[in-house]
């Protein structure tokens, strides 16, 4: 199943290119948040309507992820890639162009279901390629490139909307997805068996299972508490005063933090125990909302981006290691599942803090991710721990 040109792709060379991937997936996805207060002005349209276009992108990059992973069962992980990169590239150039906020939510939703192929895809393939014992490293790795994406998109938006507008930010992103279509060709498709027969049957079994469902509710969490208030950083920070380049600045602080904390994590990983290492990020994540909850300016929201940071490169690698073996016969079902699972916390999580933005209440904002960081810290924890126990 290797293809002639991707033969002579080595390891190394072949994990360059899933972290490509992450990362231009990853910075579509976060380019949004830095422009939310610069669309409303440029489109006439009020804060929440256009949080609700960064909702309907997460839900279409959640639901769609499950569906992709069935597909990459069939036809193939680098194949699902490049087919969805070039819907990805077309729904760049319509976003770029949209007269309206209904016609850019549109184009948004089908951006956010086509790049939705991308990180469930690279995830299965390391899953496919590597051995378990040394698993978390290649997606640390990985990670530490969806991390730069952030930090690139956080930043790097906000000051494209500043000096050239914001409709700069989806022709760069659709310019990305056409140059990855072409490098992707270089990557060999793993070995893998032919899957056939109804594909809910692979939903069914994973949701049979005992621990599959208590690592989805996991995902499902953390993506209501970080993913769907890390949107609202950058429109904190602008509502401070701040611009909009200042404030993607500010915001980036979350891949910053994300890119340094995976090199410590890499380190851990076959010296710490996946549940020391899921308390580590757990400790994180409680740390992080915990600044801007007591007070919101610009200094407590980039300590909450960097610890945030620290919280994805550990409790979030851990959870999506777990994904990878929890169901080891049905690896893509499983992944996608997650995913989907963590993106339609994220929408969630967005819509519901959409609110309190408009009305400039932040601060709440904050103080309910606390409280929700908690419980999924001493959960995460606990089930790791006792999954560990009772796989030895």
């Amino acid at each position: 199943m290797t293809t002639e040109a991707g033969a002579g792709v080595g390891e190394r060379g072949r994990l360059r290119l899933l972290q490509l991937a992450a990362l231009v997936s990853t910075c579509d996805r976060f380019a949004l948040a830095p422009l939310l207060v610069v669309i409303g002005v440029d489109l006439g349209a009020p804060l929440a309507a256009v949080a609700g276009v960064a909702s309907g992108y997460f839900l279409a990059y959640g639901v769609m992820q499950p569906v992709w992973g069935m597909v990459s069962d069939r036809i193939g992980r680098v194949r699902v890639m490049r087919l969805a990169l070039l819907g990805a590239a077309l729904a760049g150039v319509g976003s770029a162009v949209a007269p309206n906020l209904l016609v850019l939510g549109v184009t948004r939703v089908v951006a956010g279901a086509c790049f939705a192929a991308l990180i469930p895809a690279t995830l299965v393939y390391v899953g496919d390629m590597w051995p378990a014992e040394v698993r978390q490293r290649p997606l640390s790795d990985v990670l530490a490139a969806s991390s730069l994406g952030v930090a690139t998109a956080t930043a790097g938006a906000g000051l494209l909307a500043d000096l050239v507008g914001w409709r700069a930010v989806p022709v760069l992103s659709a310019v990305a997805g056409a140059g990855l279509w072409f490098a992707l060709a270089r990557l060999p498709e793993p070995d893998r068996e032919t899957v056939t027969g109804n594909p809910l049957r692979s939903v069914r079994r994973v949701f049979g299972t005992r621990w599959g469902p208590v690592v989805l509710a996991l995902a499902f969490v953390e993506g209501v508490v970080v993913l769907g208030v890390l949107v609202y950083l950058a429109p904190a920070v602008q509502a401070l005063g701040s611009t909009a380049a200042v404030a993607g600045v500010v915001a980036a602080s979350f891949g910053v933090g994300a890119l340094g904390w995976s090199r410590l994590v890499r380190l851990r990983v076959g010296r710490t125990s996946p549940a020391g290492l899921a308390a580590i990020g757990g400790g994180f994540l409680v740390a992080a909302w915990a600044a801007p909850a007591v007070t919101v300016n610009i200094a407590t929201i980039t300590a909450a981006g960097f610890l945030l940071g620290g919280s994805w490169a550990f409790l979030h690698s851990t959870l999506q290691s777990w994904a990878t073996e929890v169901v080891a016969g049905e690896r893509a079902t499983s992944v996608a599942l997650f995913a989907a699972m963590l993106f339609l916390g994220s929408a969630a999580g967005t819509a519901a803090a959409g609110p309190l933005a408009e009305a400039g209440a932040y601060g709440p904002i904050f103080q309910a991710a606390v409280l929700g960081s908690i419980p999924l810290a001493l959960v995460a924890v606990f089930a790791r721990a006792r999954y560990t126990r009772r796989a030895g």
